[in-house]
Parts: structure tokens; sequence; C-alpha cells
């Protein structure tokens, strides 16, 4: 720790990302990126773009990509904002939306970032322990004095919670912003952005990373009410312009333009999913219930971080997460039929 440090530096605590090992043999099961690309029609718009106009800056209203997400979702341009990923869209939200004389409330057990943001922010939070099940406890999330998060699907349980839960939080806190946080929602069944019309309160907030296979761009938005998207412009205005470059915009434009190859992947991936239970579930893994891109599965005779290091040590990369109530599950991210067939592989000789 650094004498030149801000209080700021000094409190934060950094989010620490899954790790990244460059091998070509090595196979990533440990930050649910899409195993397969993008739709070339993306890379035809990337090379495109950085042929013509990379010395001009990029649009700072992104107009056009907002046009094109709203229209996808039945929504106004106004409707919709778009950020260097989700992660920096989140950020934006906590400073935008949360107060530091308000306690917020989040899942225990949910994303990592947004304790961090908290705490870097100096918001208060209060941590909700899921049930036995692994579920979120509605009630408790109802008439918070600052303002609710948490995914939906739950990261990294993998568990969806219907929409009609999700009104409940909505109608249990009308003067508080309540947003949902869908990174893995095109593998679930209904996103929560057909509620907002209904409740100026809602931000749902969405990544091109995992269905869209943009991981590398960095592209995420928010949709909600004008107002909010409003009040997300002026903190984004307020730290960065051009948060989004020119090829990122480009190439998310094409990705969500092209509707048929974002169907058929992620198509692939949630048979690939449900394959992927059973084969555990004959494995003697218990597997909770999944609509993501990933699963979250323990084993009674298996510790979780030795079957974590031995997969390792086979070129195989899965999540560990040394946290209590789920430090003897592991989570693994759906990769093509072939990387699952030879994860398989490995798992039958260790288990």
């Amino acid at each position: 720790m650094s004498k030149f440090w801000s209080d700021m530096a000094k409190r934060c605590t950094p989010y620490i990302p899954g790790e990244q090992i460059n091998r070509a043999n090595v196979i990533k099961f440990n930050t649910n990126e899409n195993p397969y690309g993008p739709s070339p029609k993306v890379i035809q718009a990337i090379q495109k773009e950085s042929e013509q106009t990379l010395n001009l800056y990029p649009s700072p209203t992104t107009d056009k990509l907002r046009e094109v997400i709203a229209a996808l979702n039945s929504l106004s341009k106004e409707n919709v904002f778009v950020g260097n990923g989700s992660d920096e869209v989140l950020a934006f939200s906590f400073m935008a939306f949360f107060d530091s004389n308000k306690a917020i409330r989040y899942p225990a057990i949910s994303y990592s970032f947004y304790p961090v943001y908290a705490k870097l922010f100096g918001i208060p939070a209060e941590e909700i322990a899921l049930q036995d099940d692994f579920t979120i406890p509605i009630e408790d999330f109802y008439q918070s004095d600052g303002g609710v998060i948490f995914p939906n699907p739950n990261a990294p349980t993998s568990i969806y919670m219907e929409i009609d839960t999700v009104k409940k939080i909505l109608d249990n806190n009308p003067e508080q912003v309540v947003i949902v946080d869908e990174a893995y929602i095109d593998f679930a069944a209904e996103s929560a952005v057909s509620l907002i019309n209904s409740y100026e309160n809602l931000l749902v907030i969405q990544t091109m990373s995992k269905s869209r296979s943009l991981a590398g761009l960095r592209v995420g938005f928010a949709l909600g009410h004008p107002n909010l998207i409003e009040g997300l412009t002026r903190i984004k205005d307020s730290v960065n312009s051009y948060t989004v470059d020119r090829l990122a915009i480009a190439g998310a434009e094409a990705a969500m333009a092209d509707v048929s190859y974002f169907n058929e992947t992620t198509e692939k991936i949630i048979r690939t999913r449900e394959w992927t239970i059973v084969e555990m579930e004959k494995r003697g893994f218990t597997v909770l219930p999944s609509q993501t891109n990933f699963i979250f599965a323990t084993h009674p005779n298996k510790d979780a971080g030795e079957l974590y290091t031995a997969l390792k040590e086979k070129d195989i990369l899965i999540r560990y997460f040394k946290v209590p109530m789920i430090d003897n599950h592991v989570r693994v991210t759906i990769g093509t039929d072939e990387q699952m067939a030879q994860f398989f592989k490995m798992l039958d000789t260790i288990l």
C-alpha cells in the first residue's frame, strides 16, 4: 500500500477474474465464454470499419447500435444505454442510482463485482443469504432503503428467477431502483425487459460477451425508463464520452442484427448443457438447475478444490470459489460437444 494512494484506492478490494492461461491446448471452462466464434458478419463489419474511420472518434451516443438493440426488445432508442462491457454499465449504475447513506441489497452469493463496487464507491450494502436450495429469499429484498441488485439467472449458482417473482421485488421497492443483471438471460426462459414499460424503477443490464460471442470486444447495455438511461449518460459523460470504440460498435451492430446465427449457437449451447447435466448426474454429481451457459455442481466423494486442481493439471480450467456454502461446488462452462467429451474423458480418469 503506497502513501500516495487515495482513500478510494486504499479501501477497494479488486475483483479477481478467472485465470487466463495462454496455451493453445488449454480448454477454458472457467470464464463462461461462448465456445463458438461470433457471427461471420461481425468479422466483416469490423474489417470494413478498420479500413475506413479509425482516425475519427466513435459516436459518443452510439445511436445506431441503440436503435438496433431497442428494435430487438420492442423499445425505443431512449430506453437503451450502451457501455464498455456490462461491468462498466454496472459501475455507472452504482454511481447513478445508489447513495452512500442508504444500504443496498444483493445476494450474498452472486456476482462478486457487486461488493467490489459497493466498497469502491462507499455504498453500504446488506448481503442477503441464499436459502438452503440456493434460491434467493425474495421477501428479504422488499422495502430496501437504497436499492436492489441481483443476477438473473444467478451466478455462480445458475438458478433462474421467474418473472412473476421479479415483479414482486419491483412492487415492494417502488421508490428505489431495482437492477436485474441478465448476463445469461439468453440461455433462460424470459427476460425482465418485458416489464420495463410497467416499472420506471427497473433497470435491466445485459452483455454481448456470452450469447453473442463478443467477450473480446467489451460491449454491454442497459434497458430501462428514459429517466434511468439519462442518469447513466450523465455519469458516462462525466467520466469518458467515448467508452465504446468504433470496432466494437460495428461488431456489436452486426452481432445483434444476425438473429439466425444467435439462435443457432444459443440453441446448441442449451442442448449441450442439458446433455452435460445428465452426464454429470450419471457420475454422481448433484447439479443445480441451470438456465445459463454453465453448470454448478458438487460431488459427494470428491473435494471441489481437488477436482479443480486435478483438471487444471490436465489443461482443463474450471472455476472454484473458496467461499462458505459453495466451497464444495465447481462451476463449469458449457463448451462444444467435442470439448465436453474431452472434459468427461479427463473427469473419468480423476474420479
